[in-house]
């Protein structure tokens, strides 16, 4: 019962959240709501932790070995171009080493989690999870891609990602979600479906208006 109200209460958060934002964006409030970005994405780490939940050895350090693999990924890209292509990151995610946002890491983190999860559930076998779960990130990341400069998260050389940007998502994303299967993480499916779910209706949202 305790664990049915946590798991309502994250539910309604997320939404409550990520619409908010959605409207207060597309009604031209986004020079305020945008900056909050940060404090949106620890909210949601917080209630990940809180929910799925991070409640084990196993749990916790592959979320904190992607966290770190996400920065690592991310720092190679921006100071080398060899992955995802030349970009660099904006104002909007908050603090940063040595360019990269500290949250990036959490992002890649939550999002492999939430994407392994809801994979995991299915009645396939593990390979075509993982690259179910894959698709499902490099999908988001599509949408993410056409709104990024406009939120000033990050920008690529020329304004638009090449073909190179995505290829390394997915390889990457079957690289952490094999993890996720090797170790046989399990945890929240319904709060995992609905942040994704969010994810996908604030960023396609904001990519058709754009």
């Amino acid at each position: 019962m305790i664990e049915s109200r946590k798991t309502q209460i994250g539910i309604f958060l997320i939404w409550l959240l990520h619409i908010s934002g959605l409207i207060g964006i597309l009604s031209g409030e986004g020079d305020w709501f945008v900056p909050k970005t940060p404090l949106n994405l620890m909210l949601m780490a917080l209630l990940f932790i809180w929910i799925f939940a991070l409640d084990t050895i196993r749990k916790t350090s592959l979320f904190i070995f992607l966290c770190v693999a996400g920065i690592a990924a991310e720092w190679i890209g921006v100071h080398t171009g060899w992955l995802f292509g030349s970009y660099h990151y904006g104002e909007n995610l908050g603090p940063k080493l040595d360019g990269i946002p500290f949250l990036i890491g959490v992002n890649w983190a939550l999002l492999s989690f939430c994407s392994g999860c809801v994979s995991s559930n299915l009645p396939l076998p593990v390979g075509a999870r993982i690259l179910f779960g894959a698709l499902l990130l490099v999908g988001l990341d599509f949408f993410m891609e056409g709104v990024a400069p406009v939120l000033d998260f990050w920008t690529f050389q020329g304004g638009l990602p090449t073909l190179w940007n995505y290829i390394c998502w997915f390889a990457l994303a079957v690289l952490f979600l094999s993890g996720y299967e090797k170790l046989g993480i399990k945890g929240n499916r319904a709060f995992s479906l609905h942040l994704l779910s969010a994810q996908f209706i604030f960023f396609m949202s904001l990519y058709l208006y754009y």
